[in-house]
């Protein structure tokens, strides 16, 4: 009988087999961070909410509607974590890692929380891979985030992924671009929650997916037309060295994303089997989000991949990325002095790297191997007592059916060898 509790709505959780993909799927990301100079952050899972409200911006859903706000027991004001990136920022600033070499670059990884309507891809707790680069303006650091992101999604055997790259100017070009904007919005059938956000954050607008909203901007003047001769150069200067690259991608110049403190580079990774939830990662410039939470002046880039909407690719296109096994050796002993013998043996596997474990509760010998069956693992090593008076252990092939005597002195080094084939 199972327990009557049951995980809250919206809540993304893994459990063996799929845990093992995504635990696989996060290591390999770890990986390109790590080749690409990238140290790791532990972050807090909450923070205060004046951290999201100033960063990530009150006129967005995030803030409005979205956040996991709660007063703790000294009556501060406190909020779950809805991304990341704020918060990275806080605690670069707050151990003074920019003040030594930049750019700071640094990632992390866990859940994040947004009170959304659950559907498929779209969670109330969902899990982010982040990566940022602070302190530095150069583009060659934008196309480096966007490269390791795109490695790391080949890396994994995706193939339909399609990169959308935008810019969204600066605070010398952006102002009057966003006046323009606004003068032709005002002139467009729109709900009055819409309006408002004209007046707010007109470029959210754009964002806006419901097809009456879409059709009317169709007119609608674009970031990409306005922008001054500094952002203009950069933006060509991302988009050659991502073409030095070989990363192909697509100009979408109505693609602003769902944060306020975006600037210049934006981009998105897309991938079209997901339907409606088809983005599984983006990110981009925040120029001038440090200033924004009481920092200095400090140029940032950087992204958030959803890990949950990977593993949804993944499994959409097929695509042939295998977590490590979690057994490759099983281990059946058949009585007291074989099971403590093995015990032992199992142990000394581990130590040499090989994923070993063993039948537990003084199985007989067909319980046990339809344990060493359903865990995957390559190898059987059976062990009764008439073999530890041989000095052997019998090694069966659990996909072949073969099974060879293997002298116990030997079987650490015969195993490494036959798994390594």
């Amino acid at each position: 009988m199972s327990s009557s509790f049951r995980a809250p709505k919206g809540v993304s959780e893994y459990v063996p087999p799929r845990a093992d993909l995504f635990y696989a799927i996060r290591e390999a990301f770890a990986e390109q961070a790590r080749l690409a100079g990238y140290g790791y952050l532990e972050l807090a899972v909450f923070e205060d909410t004046n951290l999201f409200r100033r960063g990530v911006g009150e006129s967005t859903d995030v803030v409005s509607k979205e956040m996991y706000t709660f007063e703790d027991r000294g009556g501060r004001s406190l909020t779950l974590r809805p991304e990341f990136t704020a918060s990275v920022l806080r605690s670069v600033l707050e151990n003074n890692l920019h003040k030594g070499a930049l750019p700071v670059k640094v990632w992390t990884t866990g859940a994040a929380f947004r009170a959304e309507r659950p559907q498929q891809g779209r969670y109330r707790q969902f899990y982010q891979l982040d990566l940022e680069a602070i302190g530095s303006e150069d583009p060659q650091v934008d196309a480096e985030t966007i490269a390791i992101a795109a490695n790391w999604y080949r890396s994994l055997g995706l193939t339909q992924v399609r990169l959308l790259l935008n810019s969204l100017g600066c605070k010398e070009c952006r102002p009057a671009y966003r006046a323009l904007l606004q003068d032709f919005l005002r002139g467009l059938d729109l709900d009055e929650d819409t309006r408002a956000r004209v007046e707010i954050n007109p470029l959210r607008v754009l964002d806006d997916k419901r097809p009456k909203v879409r059709e009317q901007l169709a007119g609608a003047p674009l970031m990409a037309d306005h922008l001054c001769p500094a952002c203009k150069a950069h933006h060509d200067r991302v988009r050659e060295l991502l073409a030095d690259l070989g990363i192909a991608w697509e100009d979408t110049p109505t693609l602003v994303r769902g944060l306020d403190y975006y600037t210049r580079t934006t981009y998105e990774f897309d991938h079209p089997l997901l339907g409606a939830q088809s983005g599984i990662g983006g990110g981009g410039r925040y120029d001038g989000l440090s200033e924004d939470i009481g920092g200095p002046p400090l140029p940032g880039i950087g992204f958030g991949l959803g890990l949950d909407r990977t593993i949804l690719a993944l499994e959409a296109e097929g695509a042939d990325f295998a977590a490590k096994p979690r057994c490759e050796a099983f281990g059946v002993a058949l009585g007291d002095t074989a099971e403590r013998r093995m015990f032992a043996l199992v142990a000394d596997l581990r130590r040499a790297g090989i994923a070993a474990d063993m039948a537990f509760g003084g199985k007989k010998l067909k319980g046990a191997m339809k344990d060493a069956d359903r865990s995957g693992a390559r190898y059987a090593v059976i062990l009764g007592e008439r073999d530890i008076a041989d000095g052997v252990a019998q090694v069966k092939d659990l996909a072949a059916g073969e099974q060879t005597a293997v002298p116990l002195t030997d079987l650490t080094t015969t195993l490494t060898e036959r798994l390594s084939k």
